[in-house]
């Protein structure tokens, strides 16, 4: 058309290499092919025509957060006739209107991290993997610690729920295998740390969770309630990690642990090398960061208890067994995640493994045989219905043979057999041995004879032993001297 400006139109033809039909049909009508086309029609008729702005509409402005598919399942209740093949239709129409007509929803905003500012905590469910220890399968849970900024984590085995001795324990751990501490430490709206209560409340801090925060230096703070987003640089490693320990069981062969000090050395072996990653964030943090107290605060709950006559007590719905020579005494007992220190006064007497009570919420029991086993030598029947009987036996294999011995021998000779076998168990010092015997016993259908695993399991360590030592001749030691004064 510029060409055209100043020649005929054969020659702007022939300059812009095109016909001379489509030099007049340009000349004729310039307007471009697409604007000459008429707009698609539909080829079918609308099946939501009359339907979707009459009756749709008035739902989603009543109920905005209704799925397409309950709109879908109620227009085929009013409407039958409609059919099936509607549903994609209504899905892209109900889209397009939100998209135009819906409620504004909630905008994320990116945040800048700075060195040395936040460190971020909370807990996170395990039970998924499917990880067993000692062949039991494990109930637990991570505490899961990371800097926002630099990605340094640390990961703690809890055994019990998101209580506060799981949060300073594995905080702690945390800050001190870290070397800092940061101005500002967030979590969510645990039970461990906040009261929860309505959102005027001016205190809703918890004592300890205050206390612990201001031992280290840091702010305490969390996200608004039901926001997971505002923990993001939490909750989205929380996926990470989980996904990176399912990926190391897999590489290792088996999800089973000799014990839980194996378990919680690949944890951290695992961890340690996701931090090698950040090596070099890392260490620029740590330049940042608090220092440390000279000592670490407390970590766990102090509570008094009084043993009874039953040879042990009752705390937080379960009972433990203790030496019967504290019947009557008052203990100091530090409730730790995953074990009781137990004191009189200052002295410590005793270290056992937490319990917990049942999902149905029936008591636990923390028994250790040798508590009682010189009381149920003189009262055997007592082990008949012994509240804890089962928690008694240390091992699979002596329930099993209690239960072949009532079946045997009635209920007074089997209690009196078993007590003797656990009294040989604690005297000999033979538990696991006696245990692989008495398997043997009954895969051939066997019953123990006390008698005879008395001799297989001597000697009785209450017996002296005979000790002979040979003396030599003193003439012998004459054999030597030529040897002595050559290597001189």
């Amino acid at each position: 058309m510029k060409i055209r400006r100043t020649t005929t139109p054969v020659a702007a033809a022939a300059k812009s290499s095109i016909s001379l039909a489509s030099a007049y049909r340009i000349e004729h009508d310039p307007r471009l092919p697409s604007q000459k086309k008429a707009p698609r029609e539909r080829r079918r008729p609308d099946p939501l025509a009359g339907i979707f702005d009459e009756q749709i509409v008035p739902l989603l402005k009543q109920s905005p957060g209704l799925r397409p598919v309950a709109l879908y399942e109620e227009l085929m209740r009013r409407h039958p006739e409609l059919g099936s093949g509607i549903r994609r239709t209504l899905e892209r129409r109900v889209r397009a209107w939100r998209a135009l007509y819906g409620p504004e929803q909630e905008v994320i905003f990116r945040q800048t991290h700075e060195p040395g500012r936040m460190g971020l905590s909370d807990f996170t469910d395990m039970n998924e993997l499917g990880v067993r220890v000692a062949g039991e399968l494990l109930d637990h849970r991570l505490f899961h610690f990371r800097l926002a900024y630099s990605g340094f984590a640390h990961a703690h085995v809890v055994l019990g729920g998101e209580r506060f001795v799981a949060l300073a324990e594995g905080l702690q751990n945390a800050l001190w295998t870290l070397g800092g501490a940061p101005a500002e430490h967030r979590t969510d709206s645990l039970s461990a740390a906040f009261c929860n209560l309505s959102r005027a409340a001016q205190e809703d801090l918890t004592t300890r969770y205050e206390e612990l925060c201001r031992h280290y230096g840091m702010r305490p703070s969390r996200n608004n309630r039901g926001v997971a987003h505002e923990n993001g640089s939490i909750e989205g490693p929380h996926g990470h990690l989980k996904q990176a320990i399912a990926d190391a069981l897999l590489l290792r062969g088996s999800r089973n642990f000799d014990d839980l000090a194996a378990y919680r050395g690949f944890i951290d072996e695992l961890v340690s090398r996701r931090n090698m990653r950040q090596r070099g964030r890392i260490d620029a943090e740590r330049a940042v960061l608090k220092p440390l107290p000279k000592r670490r605060t407390q970590d766990f709950e102090e509570v008094l208890v009084r043993v009874t006559s039953s040879g042990g007590f009752a705390l937080r719905k379960v009972f433990y067994s203790v030496p019967s020579r504290l019947i009557g005494h008052r203990l100091r007992v530090r409730l730790y995640d995953d074990r009781l220190e137990m004191f009189v006064g200052s002295t410590p007497v005793l270290t056992v493994a937490r319990g917990r009570p049942s999902a149905k919420g029936t008591h636990g029991h923390v028994v250790d045989y040798r508590h009682v086993i010189h009381a149920l030598r003189r009262k055997p029947m007592a082990l008949l219905n012994l509240v804890y009987r089962d928690q008694l036996f240390p091992r699979e294999a002596y329930r099993r043979t209690f239960e072949m011995l009532l079946g045997d021998l009635g209920e007074r000779a089997a209690c009196r057999r078993m007590v003797d076998l656990l009294a040989l168990a604690h005297e000999r010092g033979c538990e696991a041995g006696l245990a692989d015997h008495l398997d043997a016993l009954l895969s051939r259908g066997e019953l123990p004879d006390p008698a005879d695993l008395r001799q297989r399991f001597a000697p009785d360590p209450g017996a002296l032993p005979v000790i002979e030592v040979p003396l030599a001749a003193l003439s012998s030691y004459d054999d030597l001297m030529p040897t002595a004064r050559g290597a001189a």
